[in-house]
C-alpha cells in the first residue's frame, strides 16, 4: 500500500518591495484599501511623497471625507481639483485632491450633454438629491474621477485612498450597479414615454404612474421622469466609462495595497479585502501591517526581562528602581510584539501568497511632511535594514526550528 503524499505547500510570498513598485514607470495606479482607522490616508500620502521625491509626477486622491490628508500635506483644505504640494528638493511633483461627489457628477453632466440639456438636469430636484446622497453615487463618481485622471497625460502615478469601511471596494461594483440601475424595470417604465411619446404610452403605464404618484407624490414622480428623460442620452456613456475604468484596474500597471493594524478585527477585514480582490482578479501588491510595536532589542525575552527586574530590585543600590522599570517596559513591549506577530502569522497562514510589510507605530500623529517621510522610509526601506535586523516583513524574528 502506497503512503499518501503530503499536500504540496502553496506559494509563499517574498518581501513586498514598495520602493520598486512606486518608482517603476509601468506602475500607474496604486489603490490603498482596508478597514477604518488603520492609516490608509497616511499610507497613501507617504507613498505619494516617496514617489514624488523619486522623480514621478503624482496625484493622491482621497475618497475619505476626513481632512487628515490635507493636514499632513500642509494644505488648508482639499477639493475636487488637484492642488500642488510644495515638497522642497523633490525631483518630481506631488498633487493632492479630495473627491467631491456632487461636483464630479455635475462635471460629467456638463461634459456629456448639450448646454440646454445640462441646465435641465442640474436644475432638477431629483438630480440634486441623487448627486448628493443616493446610495452608490460616491463609488460611481470615484470611478469617474479615477478614469478622468488616468485619461490625462499629466500624471505618472495616481494613488487612491479609499473610504474607511468595506465600502472601500464598492467602487468595483459601480459598473454592475449602474447597469442594474439603467436596465431596471422602474427606469424602463419611466423612460418609456420619453422614448415612444406620451401619445402612445400604454394604459398599463398610465395605471402604474397613478399608483406611484400616490406613493411618491405627483411632483416627485414628475421630477424623476423629467430627470430620466433628460439623462436618457447619457446612460450608455455612464456604463461604458465605468466598465472601462473597472477593466483599467485589472490591467498591468495597477496595484492594490491592503492596509491593516495588528488587531483581530482589522486583519479580518484585510482577509475580506484579499479574498474580494482575488475573486475580482485584481492585482494585489500585498498587506501593510501598520502601527506595529517592535522592541528595541530581541535579545532579551519577556520572561528573562521580568526575572532581571526582580533581581535588580532585590540587589538594591542607586538606580535600581529605574533599571527595573526599564526592564519591565521591555517585557511589556516583548509581550505586545509577540501578540502582534501571532496575529500576523495567522493572516500569513491563511494567505501565504500575500506579501507583508510591517510598519512601526510613530511616536505621535503624522501631521507634516517630515512625519510622512518617516513613514515612507518604513514603507519603502530595504527589507533587512532595521535597528534590530528583523526583516520588515515581521514584528519579531522568525523562530528557529
Amino acid at each position: 500500500m502506497t503512503a499518501a503524499r503530503a499536500p504540496r505547500p502553496g506559494p509563499v510570498a517574498g518581501p513586498m518591495d514598495l520602493d520598486a513598485l512606486i518608482t517603476d514607470p509601468e506602475t500607474r495606479i496604486v489603490v490603498c484599501c482596508g478597514a477604518g482607522g488603520v492609516g490608509k490616508t497616511t499610507t497613501s500620502a507617504a507613498l505619494a511623497l516617496a514617489a514624488a521625491e523619486a522623480g514621478r509626477t503624482v496625484v493622491v486622491l482621497t475618497i475619505d471625507p476626513a481632512r487628515r490628508l490635507a493636514q499632513s500635506l500642509g494644505l488648508v483644505e482639499l477639493d475636487n481639483e488637484p492642488r500642488r504640494v510644495d515638497v522642497p528638493g523633490a525631483s518630481g511633483e506631488l498633487h493632492a485632491m479630495m473627491l467631491d461627489m456632487k461636483r464630479t457628477f455635475d462635471d460629467v453632466v456638463v461634459a456629456h450633454s448639450t448646454p440646454e440639456r445640462a441646465e435641465q438636469i442640474l436644475a432638477n430636484p431629483f438630480y440634486q438629491s441623487l448627486s448628493s446622497s443616493f446610495a452608490g453615487t460616491q463609488e460611481y463618481m470615484a470611478m469617474e474621477k479615477l478614469g478622468q485622471l488616468r485619461a490625462s497625460d499629466r500624471w505618472d502615478l495616481i494613488i487612491v485612498d479609499t473610504p474607511p469601511s468595506r465600502s472601500a471596494l464598492d467602487f468595483l461594483d459601480a459598473p454592475n450597479r449602474m447597469s442594474r440601475f439603467l436596465d431596471g424595470t422602474m427606469i424602463r417604465l419611466l423612460t418609456a414615454p420619453s422614448r415612444t411619446g406620451f401619445k402612445i404610452a400604454s394604459a398599463g403605464f398610465m395605471f402604474f404612474s397613478r399608483i406611484i404618484s400616490k406613493i411618491l407624490g405627483g411632483q416627485l414622480l414628475r421630477d424623476i421622469s423629467a430627470f430620466v428623460a433628460a439623462l436618457d442620452t447619457m446612460f450608455g456613456g455612464f456604463r461604458e466609462r465605468a466598465t472601462a475604468t473597472y477593466e483599467l484596474l485589472r490591467r498591468p500597471g495597477t496595484w492594490f495595497v491592503v492596509v491593516a493594524t495588528p488587531e483581530p478585527d482589522a486583519l479580518r477585514e484585510a482577509s475580506y479585502f484579499v479574498d474580494r480582490l482575488s475573486a475580482e482578479e485584481m492585482p494585489l501588491a500585498g498587506l501593510v501591517v501598520n502601527r506595529t510595536h517592535p522592541p528595541a532589542t530581541t535579545a532579551l525575552s519577556a520572561t528573562r526581562a521580568e526575572g532581571a527586574a526582580e533581581e535588580v530590585l532585590e540587589a538594591g543600590g542607586p538606580g535600581a528602581d529605574l533599571a527595573a522599570a526599564a526592564l519591565r517596559v521591555h517585557a511589556e513591549r516583548m509581550l505586545l510584539a509577540t501578540r502582534e506577530q501571532h496575529l500576523a502569522d495567522r493572516f500569513t497562514s491563511a494567505h501565504p501568497e500575500v506579501a507583508v510589510r510591517t510598519v512601526p507605530a510613530a511616536a505621535g500623529d503624522v501631521h507634516d511632511l517630515d512625519g510622512l517621510r518617516g513613514m515612507a522610509e518604513a514603507l519603502t526601506g530595504a527589507d533587512g535594514d532595521t535597528p534590530t535586523g528583523t526583516p520588515r516583513t515581521r514584528v519579531l524574528p522568525a523562530r528557529r526550528r
